[in-house]
């Protein structure tokens, strides 16, 4: 027993030794930047201040940006569970080539970038878009809409972008369900939203907050959709790390908003995941 704990220990040295290497290091240089004082004109000074920290917390524009990545995480990740469950569910109950076929167009668009894709909807969302050209046409409004650089066309591209995970997490979660279950529904008389609803949803649970937590994360972190369909106006905190480090040159300010942000997901991710253990 005791060589194979040893055997076992062996083979996961090299990955803890990679994770220690290129993940917890450069955290630790970074936690040590965000200490750093920042001196208009110079990289940054030397220093062990937690000023950086407690400016994000005194100044509102911050505290708003912190406010606004947060209620977008949540809406999204709401919304792609709505639009994921169904059609996972769906998905899971096909057979052959079709499955296969369907799955193909589910990972597809995560081989094209969320830069590329964004750059898409900005051509579907400005003035002389496909969106404002097809109501146009239609006769449904008189003049453009304003869809371009508004909350409401970044929550769309982040939806594209999270909402194949959502579906791929869910489905291997259904797929992991027995059948026989649902035909003893249905012998009961329940009829297929009554099935869905309650028999296979609570036993999921568990596959629904992990895939709430995955898209948790993506948004809280996303970067491309903010700045090239929010514009500058909009705050998150991504788009807002990268402005002060490389618009600003404040390299400690910059990573203390990223250790906070880092922070804030890790502890979400905790708590959920202590959940799921305590409760399932």
């Amino acid at each position: 027993m005791q060589k194979k704990s040893l055997s076992a220990a062996g083979m996961l040295m090299p990955a803890t030794l990679m994770v220690v290497l290129f993940m917890a290091l450069p955290l630790l240089y970074l936690f040590r930047y965000s200490l750093n004082a920042y001196v208009p004109g110079q990289f940054m000074v030397s220093d062990f201040t937690l000023a950086n920290f407690i400016a994000f917390f005194s100044e509102t524009y911050y505290l708003i940006g912190m406010r606004t990545t947060l209620v977008m995480s949540f809406v999204v990740t709401v919304t792609c569970l709505v639009l994921g469950l169904p059609l996972a569910n769906w998905i899971s109950r096909k057979q052959g080539s079709l499955k296969t076929l369907l799955l193909m167009m589910v990972i597809l668009p995560l081989f094209i970038s969320n830069a590329v894709r964004a750059a898409g909807w900005m051509v579907a969302f400005g003035k002389t878009g496909v969106i404002n050209y097809a109501l146009l046409s239609a006769g449904l409004i008189s003049a453009p809409l304003e869809i371009m650089y508004t909350p409401y066309a970044v929550f769309v591209g982040i939806v594209a972008v999270n909402l194949p995970y959502v579906v791929l997490t869910l489905q291997s979660v259904f797929e992991g369900l027995d059948e026989n279950v649902e035909y003893a529904a249905s012998s009961l008389g329940a009829n297929p939203f009554e099935t869905f609803v309650l028999v296979k949803l609570p036993q999921i649970v568990p596959g629904i907050l992990a895939a709430f937590v995955l898209s948790f994360i993506l948004t809280m972190n996303a970067y491309a959709t903010p700045v090239l369909l929010g514009g500058p106006s909009f705050r998150m905190m991504s788009p807002m790390i990268v402005g002060e480090i490389l618009n600003k040159a404040n390299w400690p300010f910059g990573a203390a908003l990223s250790f906070i942000l880092l922070s804030v997901t890790v502890s979400i991710t905790a708590i959920a995941g202590y959940y799921i253990k305590r409760r399932y």
